[in-house]
């Protein structure tokens, strides 16, 4: 692992991390989970980026936290911590490609575009994406969903990135089986920023235009009948991302939405895309559904 993908997990705002896991903070405090407390001695140190337990002396960073709370190494608990914040780790491509494909200078995903000409889904992807998503099948046709096994027969779930001209500049591998590690894999020269950029071409003035955090939120949306792209997580929010927003914000008179996940993460995300797109609606999601994957499913299972 190279220095500079350590330092982006050790980047990751602490409380939003101690949040990812669970943790209730309040007031840069939560009740430590390290010992038997009950009076909110873990103490958040924003500036630092760092935590510490006055009562039992746990402390550290980011990385420290989550090997300490659920019990890993440190190379599983910075795999956790990228699975979390879709961040890329290193590179990889798929195990089951046995011809070795030419090396041409400058290609680098675009050597993967082969695999979303035909789109292919396996029976687990099937299950995932139509009985558990519940996602209407021409959105998976639109956004060119396709599915592999690797060499151990593990089932992936392959999502490209295309930039709006149509261009394929990422791909993200997901993992189908449940509570499997790593959750996500991702292709050498992979660039996954904002997703589902195409339907920008769809647009017309005066449009409404959803912005989810995630691919599976932008299914649903998509599949509710909205037109929507998605980003990865507010981390991960590039500069050239911003400019694309801003330049979306002022060019055409958009009325732009969003359905945060019910989290402190979320909120925080809302709050900074609404500095770039200062119209951006928030709409509130039911008690009972964590993001609008989760309310979706249940308005297709009610209905």
């Amino acid at each position: 692992m190279e220095k500079y993908e350590l330092q982006k997990l050790r980047d990751l705002p602490i409380e939003g991390v101690a949040e990812r896991l669970g943790l209730q903070v309040s007031r840069h405090k939560s009740l430590c989970p390290f010992h038997d407390d009950h009076h909110a001695s873990l103490s958040f140190r924003v500036s630092k980026n760092t935590f510490r337990c006055f009562v039992c002396g746990a402390s550290g960073g980011p990385i420290d936290l989550v090997m300490r709370f659920l019990n890993k190494g440190f190379r599983e608990a910075c795999s956790w911590l990228a699975d979390e914040h879709n961040i890329i780790l290193n590179e990889w491509k798929p195990q089951e490609q046995t011809t070795p494909l030419p090396h041409r200078e400058g290609l680098g995903v675009s050597l993967y575009e082969r695999f979303f000409e035909h789109p292919w889904l396996n029976e687990e992807a099937r299950k995932f994406l139509f009985d558990e998503r519940r996602l209407d099948p021409r959105v998976v046709r639109w956004c060119r969903l396709t599915s592999w096994k690797d060499k151990q027969g593990v089932p992936w779930l392959q999502t490209p990135y295309y930039n709006k001209e149509g261009r394929l500049v990422g791909v993200q591998n997901r993992n189908l089986i449940r509570g499997a590690t790593p959750r996500f894999r991702f292709p050498q020269g992979s660039k996954c920023g904002i997703y589902n950029l195409p339907v920008l071409n769809l647009l017309k003035n005066g449009e409404e235009l959803y912005i989810a955090e995630g691919c599976s939120d932008c299914w649903s949306l998509l599949s509710a009948g909205h037109k929507a792209i998605a980003i990865p997580s507010a981390t991960l929010l590039t500069r050239h991302d911003v400019e694309l927003l801003s330049s979306l914000s002022s060019s055409l008179s958009l009325s732009f939405h969003m359905y945060p996940d019910r989290d402190e993460p979320g909120e925080r995300l809302f709050l900074q895309l609404q500095r770039v797109l200062p119209s951006l609606q928030h709409h509130h999601l039911p008690p009972d559904c964590k993001d609008f994957s989760d309310y979706y499913v249940k308005l297709k299972t009610k209905g």
